[in-house]
C-alpha cells in the first residue's frame, strides 16, 4: 500500500447479520445492524480509512464481492460469513484465491463455546486472523488489526506477503 493512501476496508457480513437486534439477542446483543454500520464507519474515520459495508444472505453474492476486492483497491477484508463459516468451501476458496489483501474473520459470539457444528470454521484457514466472542467490538478490532498490519509492512518496507496462510 502506498504511503498516505486512504486505506479502503471492506466489511462483509453474511446471512442473518442484517437481523442484528432482532435475532437471538442473548447471543448477538440488542444493537441493530444500522448501529453496527455506524460503529464501523465512525471507527474507519478515526483510523483515517474508508469502510465499505456489504451484507448478503446469498453465497454467490458474497463470493462476487470478495472477487471484486481483488481489483477495486481494497486494502483489507473483514468478514463475518455467518452460517457459511461452517460449510461454505466456495467462500473459503474465494478468500483463498489471492494473498495480496489481509483478511480477518470475525464472529460476534464465541463460536468455540457454542453448539458443536458452530465450532468448525472452514473459512478461517483462508484468513490471516480470527476474532471470536468480542461482540460488535470485534469488527473494530479486526479493522485495527488490518491497519496495524499495513503499518508494520510499510515500516519494514516489506510489502504484503500473505502467501503463507
Amino acid at each position: 500500500m502506498e504511503r498516505n493512501k486512504f486505506m479502503k476496508l471492506l466489511v462483509i457480513n453474511g446471512p442473518n447479520l442484517n437481523f442484528l437486534g432482532i435475532r437471538d439477542k442473548k447471543v448477538y446483543g440488542t444493537e441493530d445492524y444500522n448501529a453496527l454500520l455506524d460503529m464501523i464507519r465512525a471507527h474507519a474515520k478515526e483510523l483515517g480509512a474508508e469502510a465499505e459495508c456489504f451484507q448478503s444472505n446469498g453465497e454467490g453474492e458474497i463470493i462476487d464481492r470478495i472477487q471484486k476486492a481483488y481489483s477495486d483497491g481494497t486494502d483489507g477484508i473483514v468478514i463475518n460469513p455467518g452460517a457459511y463459516t461452517h460449510y461454505s468451501y466456495a467462500i473459503r476458496d474465494a478468500l483463498d484465491s489471492f494473498d495480496t489483501i489481509p483478511m480477518v474473520e470475525i464472529h460476534i459470539s464465541d463460536i468455540n463455546a457454542r453448539e458443536e457444528f458452530r465450532r468448525i470454521s472452514v473459512t478461517a484457514p483462508a484468513c490471516d486472523y480470527q476474532i471470536v466472542g468480542h461482540g460488535l467490538k470485534g469488527y473494530l478490532e479486526a479493522m485495527d488489526w488490518i491497519v496495524r498490519y499495513h503499518r508494520h509492512s510499510q515500516e519494514n518496507d516489506s510489502g504484503l506477503n500473505l502467501s503463507e496462510r
